[in-house]
């Protein structure tokens, strides 16, 4: 064989090639243009003896900066606690990738049931899915469910003062399935809910789609929301921080059908952006309408508890036009990340988490502040994030934070700063950072 590492031999790949009527493999890139096929030798190392693997990579690895971060814009650097990778390399929870066959398939069911009750609870939403690729697709999907509830209705509100990253994604969803997308405008860095009324009279509107907390780590008051919404025949959905969803108020408590969000803040380390995990939730009255899957648990033929797909609505399970999604595949061990965290943190843990991280941000917003040199960009409650507005150079400040080995807050133009505070920054680290904030270069 050509290659060790593909399976077919010279026979088989000549029966192939005979089969679709080419002579060579390399008939098979005759369409692309010569000047841009590579004809040197790749660079790749000789092979190494696993001592040595584990050196390059070791050394490889020792390039990156572990910095401390200050930024958030959707991205939080939560503790992860060092239990979890023990947990997750269980042999129960290495099974089938999809869990077709659920005999064989215990060890995912049970931890995939887990996670939804886990997301319900959270959410206070009658049912969760299993689960979703990220944040912001998942917030797409919950477009989506609007406007295949309402059949007649193809147009979905959204506030500006969701996550851009997340308002970009759900931009390019609508314009490619047809979905007439409109953004409520913000007012002193809340959404402008004098302004949905009006549209809401229009009688098109299959939804309205807001956050908690907002892009400015803002905690908007929703209160009359729902109640408009619904009295318009539409649905309301909110994208919220589920471990923020520990000491705020639910999406069903504001009165909302569905919610979703992004689960990185249940411990996920940040990983240079990913993979990271989506959930949507809902009432059950919209179960049908959710993307992805479901488990639920039953008994077997002995009576014994045990746990099934419930519901499948992906499209490799039932006909293309019938299915609602399928971007809704996500990397199941981040569900089971989710879940285990979660499990260890319990309501307590979580609540701790959140008070260490708004105690945080508090103390840093007000040093900043009583230095004179800096203002709060809103006066709204917080959580674990808030904006600073300044005179003094914001890139060079965060090109003196880095040098100090400190990400410091996201630059948001016209010298506003985003700062977020978890439960992992330290009093000294704050310190420190308000020092090289002040410093005169």
């Amino acid at each position: 064989m050509s290659n060790r590492f593909i399976p077919h031999t010279d026979s088989d790949i000549a029966a192939m090639l005979k089969r679709i009527g080419v002579a060579t493999v390399d008939d098979l890139y005759a369409d692309i243009p010569e000047e841009v096929v590579f004809k040197g030798e790749y660079a790749l190392p000789e092979g190494m003896s696993e001592i040595e693997l584990r050196r390059f990579f070791k050394e490889l690895g020792a390039k990156n900066r572990r910095l401390t971060v200050f930024a958030g814009g959707g991205a939080y650097d939560h503790y992860s606690p060092s239990v979890i990778p023990h947990l997750l390399e269980r042999s129960e929870f290495y099974t089938a990738y999809t869990p077709y066959q659920p005999e064989i398939s215990q060890g995912t069911l049970q931890y995939i049931f887990e996670y939804q009750s886990m997301i319900s609870e959270l959410t206070g939403m009658e049912s969760a899915n299993a689960s979703m690729y990220d944040g912001a697709t998942a917030t797409a999907e919950v477009m989506f469910m609007m406007v295949a509830s309402s059949r007649k209705k193809n147009r979905v509100l959204v506030s500006s003062t969701i996550s851009e990253r997340v308002l970009e994604v759900v931009r390019t969803y609508a314009r490619f399935h047809g979905v007439e997308l409109t953004e409520i405008p913000e007012c002193d860095g809340v959404t402008d809910l004098k302004a949905i009324p009006a549209e809401l009279a229009k009688g098109d509107v299959a939804g309205v789609i807001v956050p908690t907390p907002n892009r400015y780590g803002i905690i908007e008051d929703y209160t009359g929301l729902a109640d408009m919404v619904h009295e318009a025949k539409a649905l309301l959905g909110i994208n919220a921080d589920p471990s923020a969803l520990a000491v705020l108020r639910t999406p069903a408590e504001w009165g909302a059908d569905i919610a979703c969000g992004d689960g990185q803040t249940l411990g996920m380390p940040l990983q240079f952006g990913g993979p990271y995990l989506g959930y949507i939730a809902c009432s059950n009255s919209m179960l049908r309408k959710m993307p992805g899957r479901v488990v639920g648990a039953t008994v077997d033929a002995s009576g014994k508890r045990c746990y099934v797909l419930t519901l499948q609505a992906r499209e490799q399970h039932i006909r293309r036009q019938k299915a609602t999604s399928n971007i809704c595949s996500n990397q199941s061990l981040m569900a089971l990340y989710a879940t285990i965290y979660v499990a260890l943190m319990g309501n307590d843990g979580l609540r701790e988490v959140n008070r260490l991280s708004c105690d945080g941000a508090h103390y840093l917003a007000g040093r900043l502040v009583e230095s004179g040199k800096f203002r709060l960009a809103f006066d709204k409650p917080f959580l674990k994030e808030f904006v600073v507005k300044t005179d003094l150079d914001v890139k060079k400040i965060n090109r003196r934070l880095l040098d100090a080995g400190i990400m410091g807050g996201l630059d948001l133009g016209n010298g506003m700063i985003e700062f977020a505070v978890t439960e992992k920054r330290t009093r000294e680290e704050i310190d420190k950072l308000v020092t090289l904030m002040l410093q005169e270069d």
